[in-house]
C-alpha cells in the first residue's frame, strides 16, 4: 500500500512563492484564494487525501513553513 501523508503549512509564514506547488508530484498543493494577514496568498493542501508524504514540498520551501507527516493506518 502506498504511503499516506499530511501536509501542514504555516499560512502566516508562507510568502506565496509556490515552489511547493510545482514540486508536488501528485498535485496536492494549490495557491489559496484567501490571503493571510500580510495580503499574501499562501499555498494550501487542496487535495490533502492524495498526499504520499514524499517531502518534496518541505525540501523546496525557502521559508521552512511546511511540515510533512507520514500517516499510519486510517489516520487522516
Amino acid at each position: 500500500m502506498a504511503k499516506r501523508g499530511k501536509v501542514v503549512i504555516d499560512r502566516e509564514m508562507c510568502k506565496g512563492c509556490y515552489l511547493c506547488v510545482r514540486a508536488c508530484p501528485v498535485k496536492v498543493l494549490e495557491p489559496d484564494t484567501n490571503p493571510n494577514s500580510t495580503g499574501t496568498y499562501p499555498s494550501f493542501a487542496k487535495y490533502a487525501e492524495k498526499c504520499i508524504a514524499c517531502g518534496s514540498c518541505y525540501q523546496v520551501c525557502p521559508d521552512v513553513c511546511i511540515e510533512v507527516y507520514e500517516l499510519e493506518g486510517d489516520e487522516a
